[in-house]
């Protein structure tokens, strides 16, 4: 299949639109061990996405059960 390059060329609003739209989730881990000793752990979760996005999204995980619950 051949590769096509498009023309057409997208504006910085319209790629906003579809982050906002779509969402994005960047989910990162990472781990430094020296001789089986931990020295640096990180944990990353970045959701990017409009308000309605998100709360599809965190309905999919289960993230809104236990914030209704809290405030119950």
């Amino acid at each position: 299949m051949a590769v096509q390059k498009s023309i057409a060329s997208s504006s910085l609003v319209e790629v906003i639109d579809r982050i906002l739209d779509k969402g994005i989730v960047i989910d990162a881990w990472a781990r430094v061990s020296l001789v089986g000793i931990e020295l640096l752990a990180i944990e990353a979760r970045v959701v990017i996405a409009s308000v309605d996005t998100y709360l599809k999204y965190a309905e999919a995980i289960g993230l809104t059960a236990t914030a209704a619950a809290c405030s119950a």
